[in-house]
């Protein structure tokens, strides 16, 4: 039993599958590996992957250079300073996760720091492109990131399409489907540092390193570290299990237009990063983090069933759904 797990509660469904199995598979294996996918995202919507080619090493030197730019001064960092949906670097109490629907509050901002990056790309419609393919901002001070930046997320996008074609077969539908609807999208890219205790103090109450939140995507793409201030998933009863664990292997969760685009077939889960503990006051944990997106210019309405499951949303352009969201999760 995982540590703050309710002895009487049900363990999340979080399967891990092998992405290397499912490129060479024959169309029976296929089935049954889509079929096991689909019950996961019915139950927790997260999924676990394991040969997925972005190799424990990248990820180790990613990890070393972000530090060297966190322990910048903030006075330095300062200059590469942006905001929510931006890319650059977010300050610490900047950024206040709240689940859509609920206001966030800005005096229980999140205590992490981050550096995010994007898609270096064009769509060819200028008011997405200046919106949400800005110029990426790396430090001159570490010169080490964009190589090792740029290597994880072409990696990563690499991994996604893989995802899409595994979750578009789990739907019935042909496995291209989800594919061509995201050639173009943003695909935001984070690296997150939750300081320590010894740093940032204890958390007031409600206040979390990452708050109760859902994603805003079709799926998240994490790597993260374990640690007593890390990740839970809460069941559908409203209980909080910590997610499950496996070196190696990547987090892999589905996001809210992916659920809504399934007419609620497939959970959007709720989940945080706790607090710093005081049973490791010097806990300093990074996590490497891909959010991938729709073209911003897609239209999500819910499927119709066999492959929908039902629910009634009203079509909504991905554009404006980021846009409030965004604007949601920024303080000031």
């Amino acid at each position: 039993m995982k540590k703050g797990t309710p002895l009487t509660a049900t363990l999340l469904d979080i399967p891990l599958i092998d992405v290397a199995e499912w490129r060479t598979a024959e169309p029976g294996r296929r089935t049954e590996l889509a079929e096991r996918l689909d019950r996961a995202m019915k139950d927790s919507g997260f999924f676990m992957v394991s040969g997925h080619e972005i190799e424990h090493s990248w990820s180790a030197e990613l990890r070393a250079a972000a530090a060297e730019f966190f322990r910048l001064p903030d006075t330095t960092k300062e200059k590469y300073r942006t905001v929510v949906g931006g890319r650059g670097w977010i300050r610490t109490g900047d950024e206040a996760n709240a689940y859509y629907g609920e206001e966030a509050d800005p005096e229980t901002a999140d205590l992490k720091e981050t550096l995010t990056f994007g898609r270096d790309h064009r769509t060819g419609d200028a008011e997405i492109d200046a919106t949400y393919f800005r110029p990426n901002v790396f430090p001159g001070e570490v010169p080490a990131l964009e190589p090792l930046v740029t290597r994880w997320a072409q990696a990563a996008r690499e991994l996604y399409r893989d995802l899409l074609e595994m979750l578009a077969t789990a739907l019935g539908l042909d496995e291209r489907y989800f594919v061509e609807r995201a050639e173009d999208s943003p695909h935001t890219f984070n690296i997150n540092r939750y300081p320590a205790l010894s740093v940032v103090g204890r958390a007031r109450e409600g206040q979390y390193r990452i708050a109760p939140h859902t994603d805003w995507g079709l799926v998240t793409i994490l790597d993260r570290e374990p640690g007593y201030g890390g990740l839970q998933v809460q069941t559908a009863d409203g209980e909080w299990q910590d997610a499950p664990y496996v070196e190696g292997a990547l987090t892999i969760n589905i996001a809210d237009l992916l659920a809504r685009w399934t007419g609620d077939r497939w959970r959007s889960t709720r989940h945080r990063v706790l607090a710093p503990s005081e049973d490791a006051p010097s806990e300093e944990l990074y996590s490497i983090i891909a959010f991938m997106e729709p073209d911003m210019t897609q239209v999500v309405e819910p499927l119709a069933p066999p492959a929908g499951g039902g629910a009634d949303y009203a079509p909504v352009r991905a554009a404006e759904y980021f846009s409030e969201r965004n604007a949601a999760a920024a303080v000031g």
